[in-house]
């Protein structure tokens, strides 16, 4: 799986908190609000490369195109965990060093989960 860089990683943020997509002009005023000023052309290379890399639709059929996150962060997020875990040597390991750092309500939640995966 790729991973997102910085500014990519901003860039998705901006997409996953939207209720819809977005174009490249609302992104960078989304990225503006946050503090982060970018060139056009940079945040249209960033989405280009983002959809090349499979995290972003594009629909060229309007003026001006409009952006989607393909998955969801949480989708990404999992995803990420499951690259890690897969990449371990120990895999009971690292499971047991990640419980043992969890919040009591994280730790709640993946008992709730883990009750009917029997």
């Amino acid at each position: 799986m790729s991973t997102l860089g910085e500014l990519e990683r901003a860039v998705m943020d901006a997409l996953w908190d939207a209720d819809g997509s977005l174009s490249a002009y609302d992104v960078q005023h989304t990225l503006e609000a946050d503090g982060r000023t970018l060139a056009a052309t940079t945040l249209l290379t960033v989405l280009s490369r983002l959809e090349k890399k499979g995290f972003v639709a594009s629909d060229r059929s309007s003026r001006p195109h409009r952006y989607t996150a393909v998955a969801s962060r949480a989708d990404h997020v999992a995803e990420l965990m499951h690259s890690v875990l897969g990449d371990a040597g120990d895999r009971t390991a690292v499971l047991e060093r990640f419980v043992g750092g969890v919040s009591a309500e994280d730790a709640a939640v993946l008992r709730r989960l883990l009750g009917g995966a029997g």
